[in-house]
């Protein structure tokens, strides 16, 4: 019986599962995966069959996953990431100059101090014969999903992690900095005139502004949310900053992000009576555990990315410094 089991749990039957979970009915993943209905639901009574276990509860109209469907969800989604991870680093060049690096950003990382290390890495010249010649991706992600293009292999380098995130085979990590997050709402909001430190309770019937998390697969954080508060979900921090700016709700930014406002009484900070810290960030890379013979642990397109985040100022900066605020020394 292992032979025929391992043989259904091929790549595409495990983005079926993923698919039918994510779309929430069999039609809609149909849809998505342009297949008809009948032909979707064979496949999915040929893999209960191959692995002698029911998948779906069929005395419910909508994809109601059973236990046993529940758990080759989670652990295909692991594989699925696997897999993308082998095929993403394969592109790559085992000595030399990477034909492509992904960086991945959370929000919260300064544009300007990125590009201009993009213009010190286009600068580059070792010679004239050997030139860098690697095509840089730039992509921005939110809280958990900045960890997992980088355990997908959608990214080489991640930066902006949280601090709290687990130890990964094949993945090294480094201290970024610390970024104290304040809550601020316009001058004309309600809370704006409030005196004291604003409790729970009190901010509980203001719209909160949140941006959501980018992880497709793994599970979406939520962070400083009230159960019950109404909530204004943005894609980026910038978005959330907008808003904030025009009174459509209340919520919590990056101090450096929003320095230029509070400066100039756009938005204003209130204290709350919630014990807040600074948020610990790291940046993350992709290495090989087990460098084959004359094999670089790491591409010198990555390396040379790493080399200028050994700089103090350079991690400083990719925190505190943003658009139109002076360069660190």
């Amino acid at each position: 019986m292992s032979t025929p089991r391992r043989n259904a749990l091929t790549p595409e039957a495990l983005l079926m599962m993923d698919t039918i979970a994510r779309s929430g009915s069999f039609a809609a993943a149909a849809r998505e995966l342009g297949r008809v209905p009948s032909a979707l639901t064979y496949s999915v009574r040929q893999l209960e069959d191959a692995l002698d276990v029911l998948l779906f509860d069929r005395r419910s109209r909508q994809a109601q996953l059973t236990a046993a469907g529940h758990e080759l969800l989670n652990e295909g989604r692991r594989l699925l990431a696997e897999m993308d991870a082998v095929a993403n680093r394969v592109k790559r060049v085992s000595t030399g100059w990477e034909s492509e690096l992904t960086i991945a950003v959370d929000g919260i990382v300064s544009r300007v101090t990125l590009l201009e290390l993009v213009e010190g890495f286009y600068a580059l010249r070792p010679d004239d014969r050997q030139a860098p010649g690697t095509r840089l991706r730039l992509r921005t992600e939110v809280m958990a999903g900045l960890w997992e293009a980088l355990l997908s292999g959608q990214a080489d380098l991640a930066i902006g992690i949280g601090r709290d995130m687990p130890p990964h085979a094949g993945i090294e990590q480094q201290p970024l900095g610390e970024v104290e997050f304040v809550f601020c709402v316009a001058p004309h909001h309600p809370l704006a005139a409030h005196g004291q430190p604003i409790s729970d309770e009190e901010l509980l019937p203001f719209r909160a502004v949140a941006v959501a998390d980018s992880a497709q697969r793994l599970s979406p954080r939520t962070v400083n949310l009230l159960p019950g508060q109404d909530v204004l979900t943005v894609s980026s921090m910038q978005a959330k900053i907008d808003a904030l700016l025009r009174c459509l709700g209340c919520g919590f930014v990056p101090e450096p992000l929003a320095r230029e406002h509070l400066r100039a009484g756009r938005l204003v900070v209130k204290p709350v009576a919630r014990n807040t810290q600074p948020i610990r960030l790291a940046y993350a890379w992709r290495s090989s555990a087990t460098p084959q013979p004359r094999q670089a642990p790491q591409g010198l397109a990555l390396q040379w990315f790493l080399d200028q985040l050994k700089s103090p100022a350079t991690r400083r900066a990719l925190l505190d410094r943003h658009l139109g605020q002076p360069a660190v020394d």
